[in-house]
């Protein structure tokens, strides 16, 4: 083959080449801009035929604006002054449609002369299209991120410097995003937590498995702190290397407040649950028990008179006497906390009481631990259960006793706390009992009003004394509160409701009295105990073992007053058989007595109840209390 029809071949196969392209437009054009050659991929792509198009400028392919504003030739003069030119825009074709081109134009020269350009088109409106699609879906996903105002939303990179921010987190946490893109995300845990590594903590598990996820406590801009539900999502770049981190934040104070309303509610129902099935145990024993006790007791006076001189069975009598209080104290106690326990409360002169006791007090603190009372002079009276009251105040410093390990001071303190501005609780008086003991554990402070639940060895302690001070609280119509603070000691308050009377100084002595007692009780051993007491305070006693045998003992007359127990074999109990005595004969003055007895809580007012096991002293109070005919006071 000659040279020059090997030249005439090569030049023939780039003409075939170029003119079966198809899916670009390759077409030529001389120096001023017109189009000198085409392919199909310029037919298919812009409509024209070859013999439409050649010799037309090629700025027809343009828009009007572009066209205007010199599009074309702006784009032939970079190409003859840098060789080559590229672009992308939109086109028109030959029947006015719109599309996205990619162009490159590069300057043709032959022997250094400028002799036209070759335009190289590209249809890429798909592409566009693709691209338009997924800016359309970031943005879209931008304004969501950006439009959520309940979470936190935000980007770290893998340093944790906060690259994004959103509405959410402004609102949660209170920055701007000029304030906070760029900072570290540390800044949102508290001290502790920084201190103790804590965020670098969670980066570090998020870009070892993935995810973080946890709740506690963060930080706002003003300082305040927030619950928070914290997640952090590792984010990979397509070959999975670290790109940084998604955190999501959310607001949760409000839900565990919620929650720890619940657990209070729950709590509270436990313990009403608790306070009723102990109620019913205590109830079903309590009576039969007192009765025992008060034979018991009863009966100590009796064996006085006959050891009389015999100072060994008078020791022994003394412990029984003893080991009778401590029963009736533990049964009281449990009753107390229970809420089941009758009580008569009345007007107390605080101070008064107070001071009375501090013998008593001191005695029980021994001699290396200082008792101080810190008495408002101006303290109001409180209404309460003066047996209870004292109870209540002994157990109280017994334990703070216990505490301080033989040495320190216990105060005793009672103020004035006005009522609410609300109306939401009235006056009422604060009493304080405060050591300066061991302080208690934040895991004990939780149980500690819980019955036979106790930290002390065995034998040193019920575990009902804060029991019964709770009982007596809460039954008085006020409450009770510790706070206690490890090496510190331990404060217990004792709010208790202003009383709306003025109190009333209690007569010491014992009072005889005149006239003839019909004493009703079941048990008979009980009645001649109480029988014993009644005679020795110069009563006349005729005994009836039943209502209906008292109802006939009323109608037999000379019955001037009656004493009965509540709890009675029958049809009608101490109560009722009271209610029919009322109606029939009013002038007769009754006592009820009882160890307990739920029909106790519901008696008629106008029927005094005195707690079995009771005393003479008691016996004696309860009778003048009321109002029969008695003999001049005298001690006995």
């Amino acid at each position: 083959m000659m040279p020059g029809d090997q030249h005439f071949g090569t030049e023939r196969v780039f003409r075939l080449l170029v003119e079966g392209v198809v899916d670009y437009a390759i077409y030529m054009l001389d120096v001023s801009g017109n189009v000198v050659s085409w392919n199909s991929g310029a037919e298919r792509i812009k409509g024209y035929r070859a013999a439409e198009i050649i010799g037309r400028h090629f700025s027809i392919f343009y828009r009007p604006e572009d066209r205007e504003a010199g599009q074309p030739a702006k784009s032939l003069e970079a190409a003859r002054r840098d060789g080559s030119f590229s672009a992308e825009g939109q086109r028109v074709r030959k029947d006015g449609t719109l599309f996205y081109a990619s162009v490159v134009i590069d300057a043709i020269y032959e022997h250094d002369t400028l002799i036209g350009f070759a335009k190289i088109t590209r249809d890429i409106t798909e592409r566009k299209t693709a691209e338009h699609a997924l800016n359309n879906s970031e943005n879209h996903f931008k304004l969501l991120v950006s439009g959520v105002t309940d979470y936190a939303l935000y980007m770290l990179d893998p340093k944790g410097i906060i690259t994004s921010w959103n509405a959410g987190g402004q609102q949660i946490k209170g920055y701007s995003p000029d304030e906070i893109v760029g900072q570290h995300f540390s800044r949102f845990y508290t001290e502790i937590d920084r201190k103790n590594g804590k965020p670098t903590r969670a980066l570090a598990v998020a870009a070892q498995t993935g995810r973080y996820e946890e709740e506690g406590l963060r930080t706002r801009k003003d300082g305040s702190l927030f619950w928070a539900s914290v997640v952090i999502d590792r984010i990979n770049t397509p070959e999975g290397e670290l790109l940084g981190f998604a955190k999501i934040t959310r607001d949760i104070t409000e839900r565990r407040e919620s929650q720890a309303r619940l657990e209070k509610v729950q709590r509270q129902l436990a313990e009403s649950q608790k306070l009723d099935a102990l109620g019913q145990l205590t109830g079903g024993v309590a009576h039969d028990f007192n009765n025992l006790l008060m034979i018991v007791g009863g009966g100590i006076a009796t064996l006085r008179r006959v050891v009389k001189g015999d100072e060994r069975a008078l020791r022994s009598i003394e412990a029984i006497e003893s080991a009778v209080k401590r029963g009736s104290s533990l049964t009281n106690q449990l009753l107390s906390f229970a809420r089941r326990q009758r009580v008569d409360p009345k007007p107390v002169n605080v101070a008064g009481q107070l001071n009375g006791m501090i013998g008593i007090l001191a005695t029980g603190l021994g001699r290396g631990i200082n008792l101080s009372l810190d008495i408002a002079p101006d303290v109001w009276p409180i209404a309460v259960d003066i047996g209870e009251f004292e109870t209540a105040l002994v157990n109280l410093v017994v334990n703070a006793r216990d505490a301080m390990d033989g040495a320190g001071t216990v105060t005793i303190s009672a103020t004035n706390v006005p009522a609410t501005g609300d109306g939401s609780r009235g006056d009422h008086v604060a009493l304080t009992v405060s050591d300066t003991g061991v302080g208690i554990p934040d895991d004990v402070l939780a149980r500690i009003f819980e019955p036979f639940f106790t930290t002390k060895a065995v034998g040193k302690g019920t575990g009902l004394g804060l029991s019964q001070v709770h009982g007596f609280a809460h039954q008085a119509g006020g409450s009770v509160g510790v706070r206690s603070q490890l090496g510190e000691g331990t404060t217990v308050t004792i709010s208790l409701p202003r009383a709306q009377e003025a109190p009333v100084t209690p007569e010491g002595n014992l009072r005889t009295g005149l006239g003839t007692v019909l004493l009703v009780d079941d048990n008979p051993d009980v009645a001649e105990v109480s029988a014993e007491l009644l005679e020795q305070l110069g009563y006349a006693v005729r005994l009836a073992s039943s209502a209906s045998e008292a109802l006939h003992e009323i109608e037999a007359g000379g019955i001037d007053m009656v004493v009965s127990d509540i709890v009675m074999p029958g049809d009608m109990d101490g109560i009722k058989l009271a209610e029919a005595i009322r109606l029939e004969r009013p002038s007769i003055p009754i006592l009820l007595s009882t160890g307990y007895s739920e029909a106790a809580l519901k008696a008629a007012p106008g029927f005094p109840i005195l707690k079995k096991p009771y005393d003479i002293g008691a016996l004696s109070r309860a009778i003048a209390g009321l109002g029969t005919p008695t003999s001049p006071n005298r001690v006995v």
